[in-house]
């Protein structure tokens, strides 16, 4: 057999060993190969990049190289193990080569190249496993019932004062550093909500927070772990505190669900005090909700009488209170609530704010909407395995057919 030959058989061998080991994995998940993502492709780096994003960037980039640098090596490993092992083999001379010219040959020797050829396909399986690719798993489509909710918290100066409670609630200070002290009503106002979002399966919840500015802290979303986190991580401080403009509060909140197809839509204002700041004023913004169909339900936080403030700490570390006075404006907040079709509450202590949000549940309508789940299925090992096969099966070849001497 010339070398041409036998290099055509080679690499035909080559290729049919690698379509043996793709059948497999093209049986097993067909229509994940054609939208499959390489995660070791770098993709497009973005217009204005961070530092981190070009490091990651880079790194995958050199990744991708190094595979494809595997890749390119593939055909010299089977050249080395197939026509290349023949300069390597023993030669011994003999006056002449007539009895082995004319003597019998075995089978076997037709395929000394079959090893090299196994171990190329091996190797690009290997090779294309390393890029890890990823398959979308989209999970049935089901019908769940839910509501559109927003949450809007106050975080005007008031919400430092102490919190009315029968028995005095001690919590750490800010992040959990600094001595414990009474519970605030922004702190009782995160329990609650906390432990509201953490009651919710089927209800898209954003929130909004407020005090002399408003903010969407998140949109609606199902990602309860992700609310709240962020609710959690609420203090006062973080936005100017010193005024409460409830109307621009109420306006944005309105403004992110004017895009929502929920049958029942509401906006749940958390609120200790009066407005005195903002360019929509609160009548204004209940006019916008009751124009999109939104209901506004409203807790006051407090009633109005002195309440305890935390000013400072003593030598010994401990907090000090003083008593002070923030006005309320139940007839505003009540008003809102009645001109979009909520109600209106008053929690003066933990257990009825938490009454308050479980009474605003049991009044809104739930509507129907598709739900899909999506998550991430990893490809690699579809090709990991035939690759290790292909690898038993080589060492099967070596070890059972094609031994060489010495």
């Amino acid at each position: 057999m010339s070398r041409r030959v036998r290099a055509a058989l080679v690499v035909l061998g080559t290729l049919a060993a690698l379509a043996a080991g793709l059948v497999g994995p093209v049986l097993a998940r067909g229509d994940a190969w054609r939208s499959a993502m390489w995660t070791a492709w770098p993709g497009p780096l973005g217009d204005h990049p961070s530092t981190a994003d070009t490091l990651g960037w880079l790194l995958r980039a050199s990744w991708c190289l190094a595979l494809a640098a595997a890749i390119l090596a593939v055909p010299f490993v089977v050249w080395r193990m197939t026509l290349g092992a023949d300069a390597r083999v023993p030669r011994l001379g003999l006056p002449t080569i007539l009895p082995l010219v004319v003597g019998p040959r075995g089978w076997r020797t037709q395929l000394r190249d079959v090893p090299g050829m196994l171990r190329g396909a091996a190797l690009v399986l290997a090779v294309l496993a390393l890029g890890r690719p990823q398959s979308v798993l989209r999970g049935e489509t089901e019908e769940d019932k839910g509501i559109d909710i927003i949450l809007v918290l106050d975080l005007s100066g008031s919400m430092q004062a102490v919190m009315d409670s029968p028995t005095p609630d001690m919590v750490p200070g800010p992040s959990g550093r600094g001595p414990r002290h009474r519970a605030t009503r922004l702190d009782v106002a995160k329990d609650v909500l906390t432990d509201f979002v953490r009651r919710r399966k089927t209800d898209r919840i954003g929130v909004v927070v407020f005090a002399k500015q408003a903010f969407v802290l998140s949109p609606p979303t199902l990602d309860y772990a992700l609310i709240t986190a962020l609710v959690s991580r609420i203090e006062l401080g973080v936005i100017d505190s010193s005024k409460t403009a409830i109307g621009d509060a109420v306006g944005t909140a309105v403004a992110r669900m004017r895009r929502s197809d929920a049958r029942s839509r509401a906006v749940v204002l958390l609120t200790d005090g009066d407005s005195n700041e903002g360019v929509i004023s609160p009548e204004y913004s209940a006019h916008l909700a009751q124009k999109e169909g939104v209901r506004v339900y409203t807790v006051q936080i407090g009633n109005g009488d002195d309440v305890d403030v935390q000013t400072g700490t003593d030598i010994f570390g401990q907090p000090v209170y003083e008593r002070k006075h923030f006005p309320v404006n139940p007839e505003l907040l009540g008003k809102m609530a009645k001109d979009t079709g909520g109600e209106s509450f008053i929690a003066t202590d933990k257990s009825a704010l938490e009454k308050s949000m479980h009474s605003i549940l049991d009044h809104l309508e739930k509507t129907r909407f598709e739900s899909q789940v999506s998550t991430m299925e990893d490809l690699f090992p579809l090709l990991l395995v035939p690759a290790a096969v292909l690898l038993a099966l080589e060492s099967l070849v070596r070890l059972l057919l094609v031994r060489r001497f010495p």
